[in-house]
């Protein structure tokens, strides 16, 4: 049975969390996948890289808003045409709006934070509690979705037919009812959320002015930057930047935890890191417990010479 994979789109470009969902459904089953994108995204040659056998594009230019009520009825109707039992979609803001609606349209069973693989019997472990515990579930519907977090599959090649074709849903003029004032977007960064790696830093560095530790070794490492909350808190950085449970939740492949001494919401915003480094002059801070690697130094000392030898070596 084929699997329908949901390809987000943003700055012009299939969002690579999209392109590991194809992965994902393609491990999944044995069936064709299908790829549901709107516009005409620049990288969308890789999905069929990645298996996807048969790309639907919707050319509609109401689509281009991300509007969840509209998206929604699309999935649903291009799933029934192709015959899909699963849905996967990778999660996201947008998708954590949509699954849920596909759900009901589709008449389909539904796990979100989705880690890993099913087992058998369609057993699914899904990320709860912000990532402070797992828990199994099973689908037993004859129809799935499943909304997976990064990581969940990696990345891997096998080339598809990758066949573009135009996709025109009838959606109802309802569906787009909501419309977008405006949409601000952030530039010249590399976004937490999409970030591969993440260099973080926290009350340890002391104050703005030492920010440099963290920056310099994120542009060696064309990192995104991240902060625990006590340093937003003090408007050392912005916001945005906040990593922990009350502020953005990552998944990088590598984690810097620099000067963070690992208080229980922050742990819980990187739980789903593949690697964590953490510097630290304390050897006993928490983060050490959640750390695959760990330094126990003074980072003005340590940050600048790591800084220095990944230069060199990248």
């Amino acid at each position: 049975m084929s699997v329908l994979v949901f390809l987000e789109v943003s700055e012009g470009k299939v969002k690579k969390t999209s392109l590991e969902a194809v992965v994902y459904a393609r491990l999944l089953s044995a069936g064709e996948v299908h790829a549901l994108v709107a516009g005409n995204p620049s990288n969308l040659q890789e999905a069929a890289e990645l298996g996807a056998a048969r790309i639907h594009r919707i050319g509609d230019s109401r689509f281009q808003h991300s509007d969840a009520a509209a998206f929604s009825e699309a999935l649903a109707q291009l799933a029934s045409q192709t015959g899909a039992g699963t849905m996967v979609l990778a999660k996201s803001a947008f998708t954590d709006s949509l699954v849920a609606r596909c759900s009901v349209l589709w008449k389909a069973g539904l796990a979100t934070n989705v880690v890993g693989l099913p087992e058998s019997g369609f057993r699914l472990k899904r990320s709860i509690f912000t990532g402070k515990a797992f828990e199994m579930v099973s689908l037993e519907t004859e129809r799935k979705i499943i909304s997976i977090r990064k990581n969940a599959a990696g990345m891997s090649a096998s080339p598809a037919a990758g066949e573009v074709v135009d996709f025109q849903p009838q959606v109802s003029p309802a569906a787009f009812a909501l419309k977008s004032l405006s949409v601000e977007k952030t530039s010249g960064e590399v976004l937490l959320s999409d970030a591969e790696v993440v260099v973080s830093g926290g009350r340890g560095l002391k104050g703005p002015e030492n920010w440099s530790l963290v920056t310099d070794m994120a542009k060696v490492l064309g990192a995104a930057t991240g902060c625990s909350k006590p340093v937003s808190d003090l408007h050392w950085r912005p916001h945005h930047e906040h990593v922990g449970q009350t502020g953005i939740k990552v998944s990088p492949n590598l984690y810097f935890a620099i000067g963070i001494s690992g208080a229980i919401q922050h742990v819980a915003g990187i739980s789903s890191s593949k690697v964590i480094v953490a510097i630290n002059k304390d050897a006993d801070a928490p983060i050490f417990k959640v750390a695959n690697y760990g330094i126990v130094g003074d980072a003005f000392d340590i940050v600048p010479k790591l800084t220095q030898a990944l230069r060199e070596a990248l």
